[in-house]
């Protein structure tokens, strides 16, 4: 049976974290999961149907650029959907630069008069959502949510006391991969940076400031370690030269690279696709409820299983794989909390896992500790 049933386990889990989270401000202005991977692991075909979480938006634009009949992007919280909205308005009505400017990649005084062509474009609940927040379109919308402005806080208050600026530039100019070791072994990773980032990236601090203390319920262990080891990992074995979320944590803006979403080369593609992307103001549950024909392809579910006991988690997974197509595939972040397919499901979903790693050591976004992609056997 397709539909769900009120007290189900699938719809309990949809629910879970709207119950203890606030979901009324914007809480992520850019997706911080790394879109390269994401293409790769999901392999879209032209003509599939894809589910992902919106967040604010990139990362469902990118899958557009694979040409799939539709992007079903779903999000709890309305205000992403007001920034997904005004980015798809953007990719409308403005030329590459000024979505640039817009967004805050590159410097721009005049945001106020580029929101003002995207307008037109948008529903009456995201134009008020947005004509009431000018300040927020003044800084650049990537700026906008409330891990944005976390960053910012370690950019503006913290980092200062560790590295000069000029240090700072000589971290992200990259260079060889023996370069990038010695230079963090012997200049970057020092007492300071070991100590305040400990600090400021502990499960007290980020849960007050840049995430929702509802998201750790199911964290066990220390935060900090697992993002410092990772953090190392971007910043010696990868290029920090080629990595846009490291460039915006420490600057503010995008340097010499770009997420997928904002390059060049994507923007065409996407902006001839916008008629195939929707927004869902739902949990997928209650989207999937409402459209019981629907059989989904490729599903991007960022990290929304950390959010949820094991239990809702496994509901979820289980009503996902009944309404896939014929050798879908799902791809999905641990951040803190493992999460994979269970053993009861072997049967029915297999995973990806030598694809998932060799992805994961690409991965750009360094905050999370495991990427997964499954297939539906």
């Amino acid at each position: 049976m397709n539909s769900i049933q009120p007290n189900s386990p699938a719809s309990v889990a949809g629910t879970e974290a709207a119950d203890r989270a606030d979901f009324t401000q914007i809480r992520y202005a850019q997706c911080w999961e790394d879109a390269d991977i994401l293409l790769d692991a999901l392999a879209v075909r032209e003509g599939d149907v894809c589910l992902s979480i919106a967040s604010a938006g990139d990362n469902s634009f990118s899958l557009l650029t694979q040409n799939p009949a539709k992007v079903i992007a779903v999000d709890l919280n309305s205000a992403q959907l007001a920034c997904a909205a005004l980015r798809k308005a953007a990719y409308a009505r403005l030329d590459h630069a000024q979505l640039l400017e817009l967004v805050g990649s590159l410097p721009c005084e005049a945001r106020a008069a580029l929101y003002a062509r995207c307008r037109p474009d948008m529903s009456e609940p995201s134009r008020q959502f947005w004509d009431a927040r000018p300040e927020l379109i003044a800084a650049g919308i990537g700026s906008a949510g409330k891990f944005e402005r976390y960053f910012t806080l370690f950019r503006t208050r913290v980092l200062p006391w560790i590295h000069t600026r000029r240090r700072v530039d000589a971290l992200l100019a990259g260079g060889n991969i023996e370069d990038r070791r010695r230079f963090y072994n012997s200049t970057w990773c020092t007492w300071r940076w070991r100590l305040l980032f400990r600090v400021f990236f502990s499960r007290t601090v980020m849960g007050r400031l840049g995430r929702d203390p509802a998201f750790f319920q199911y964290v066990q262990g220390s935060v900090s370690r697992r993002i410092m080891a990772r953090s190392r990992h971007a910043l010696t074995e990868l290029n920090p030269a080629d990595n846009p979320y490291l460039q915006w944590i420490l600057t503010g803006r995008h340097t010499t690279a770009l997420p997928h979403a904002l390059r060049p080369e994507n923007f065409d593609a996407i902006r001839r696709n916008l008629d195939r992307i929707e927004f869902q103001n739902c949990s997928i549950e209650e989207y999937l409820s409402g459209h019981p024909d629907e059989r989904i392809d490729r599903m991007n579910l960022s990290d929304i299983f950390e959010y949820m006991s094991e239990p809702n988690y496994h509901a979820l997974l289980d009503l996902l794989v009944r309404r896939a197509g014929p050798a879908a595939r799902l791809a999905y972040w641990n951040m803190l909390v493992p999460r994979s397919r269970p053993p009861a499901m072997a049967g029915r979903l297999r995973p990806l896992a030598d694809l998932a790693e060799r992805l994961f050591q690409q991965d750009k976004a360094f905050f999370y500790s495991r990427f997964v992609v499954e297939e539906v056997a």
